[in-house]
């Protein structure tokens, strides 16, 4: 006979009576697991509906998720699954239902307009908008028998469900602990929320307005024994995040965001002298380009910034890094002088050398990418088409950085460069980080179109060349490149 049991921070979550209840905090906490048993209680009543959402239908599907845990659960209890376009259905011998279903849009909660959901369950709280959850409690109604009620998991984030338990967070982020489970009444009064220890000191003020309850139970790494026990490196996985997610996911810090110091920090980047910079590997110059030249005293565009990161086993040498406000000619000339330059050194090491740029979205960055690589002929030349937000496609190189994985050679761009990466997400300009961690990405992650994958590992051989004529190249390049748009 299988056992099921829920742990001890579980069971909390399962067995309070509040009509909202919200477990979260940091990451492996048992919080998926514990919203899917939740259905279980009421699986024998064949009224008894739920629904379990997700932000976007793929997180009901992945590897882990939903979906999977429920397919280890419900079957041991006679439940079976269907699954339409729209969710996965939880069909139990009774009659009761238990459906997996998303709101990907803001307008997503009109489908469920006249629904009557006895038990409604959001999956990663943080996901969904302020605006879904209490229109979503709209829907929160019964004639099951079932007194209707929401439960919630989420990790940290500082947006509105932050605010949301403001009470039962501290100061520093963190949950205080002896809060954790306690029941606060509240309603809602001239557009805000009104809060209470007790539900009579609500009505005695609002009449004709029903308090709600709601609670907060911090969830924990180390709440989940079974996790741990069965997979001990997940919390070095956890320890390996940058900094910023890793007291979100780990620590369970509600309010920390990316500032100076904690997405990049100066203290980490150790500089070595050139000549102890290993030789062979792989080099990636990434271009992050600016659209306007500076022009005037007071008009500070963004920078057109180009960074050079050589790969070898399992560090990133920054070996350059250029930053101009300048016209578009101007940067096409310092664009090629300087593969022209990276290629030269690239061979006299024995490395690898590749150039990189993103590439905006629509047939306007089509035809950029078209241009520069005809521009950049006789190169390892590619636009590189960005996924996320900024700070997003910046985390695994802040991630390396911080385990010392990430070294800087000695250079009048040092100073520059350290102070640009240890003030964002502060600074206006974050063109020099973008053109960081595209560099960095691009030798993580090499394309097989680019033919990178072909010879990854097999850098050639050092070879001393003779030294070229710097200025007839790149005129020489340019001289081709406007004959063949000419023509």
């Amino acid at each position: 006979m299988t056992e099921i049991r829920p742990q001890a921070a579980q069971e909390r979550f399962l067995a309070s009576p509040a009509d909202i209840v919200i477990y979260g905090g940091a990451a492996g906490g048992g919080k998926t697991w514990s919203l899917l048993v939740e259905p279980v209680r009421h699986i024998n009543n064949p009224a008894f509906r739920a629904v379990l959402f997700r932000r976007a239908y793929p997180q009901i599907i992945n590897p882990g998720g939903m979906h999977d845990e429920a397919q280890k659960l419900y079957p041991l209890l006679g439940g079976s699954a269907t699954q339409p376009s729209s969710g996965i259905t939880w069909t139990f011998p009774s009659g009761a239902v238990v459906r997996f279903a998303h709101l990907q849009h803001d307008k997503s909660v009109y489908d469920w307009q006249g629904a009557q959901i006895p038990l409604i369950g959001f999956d990663e709280l943080t996901h969904f908008s302020e605006a879904q959850f209490w229109y979503m409690l709209s829907r929160n109604r019964s004639l099951s028998g079932v007194r209707p009620y929401v439960r919630a998991t989420t990790n940290p984030e500082p947006n509105w469900v932050a605010r949301l338990l403001d009470w039962w967070i501290g100061e520093d982020g963190y949950a205080i602990p002896e809060r954790g489970g306690h029941i606060r009444w509240f309603v809602r009064f001239g557009g805000e929320l009104v809060w209470a220890d007790s539900p009579d000191e609500l009505t005695s003020k609002y009449r004709g307005v029903e308090p709600k309850s709601l609670t907060f139970i911090p969830a924990r790494l180390e709440d989940n024994r079974v996790l741990m026990d069965r997979d001990p490196g997940y919390l070095a996985n956890l320890l390996a995040l940058p900094l910023v997610e890793r007291e979100r996911l780990l620590g369970g810090n509600w309010k920390i965001q990316p500032s100076g110091g904690k997405v990049f920090n100066r203290g980490w980047f150790e500089i070595v002298a050139p000549q102890d910079v290993p030789r062979g590997g792989v080099e990636c110059r990434f271009w992050d380009l600016a659209a306007t030249e500076k022009k005037l005293k007071g008009n500070d565009p963004d920078f057109s910034a180009g960074v050079k990161v050589r790969k070898v086993e399992d560090r990133y040498y920054v070996m350059d890094c250029i930053a101009v406000q300048a016209g578009p000619a101007e940067v096409d000339r310092l664009i090629i002088s300087t593969a022209l330059r990276d290629s030269e050194q690239a061979r006299r090491s024995g490395t690898r050398y590749m150039v990189r740029w993103e590439t905006e979205p629509g047939s306007a960055g089509k035809r950029e990418t078209s241009r520069l690589v005809k521009m950049l002929d006789g190169y390892d030349a590619k636009g590189e088409r960005p996924t996320g937000d900024k700070l997003t496609r910046a985390k695994a190189l802040s991630a390396q950085s911080e385990q010392g994985f990430v070294l800087l050679v000695a250079g009048a761009w040092n100073e520059g460069w350290l102070t640009h990466m240890h003030h964002q997400p502060d600074w206006d300009h974050d063109d020099i980080m973008d053109a960081s961690s595209g560099a960095y990405n691009a030798l993580v992650n090499p394309g097989a179109e680019s033919g990178f994958v072909d010879w990854y590992g097999e850098a050639p051989e050092p070879v001393e060349i003779e030294p070229v004529r710097a200025d007839d190249e790149i005129a020489d390049m340019l001289a081709r490149y406007e004959a063949e748009i000419d023509g």
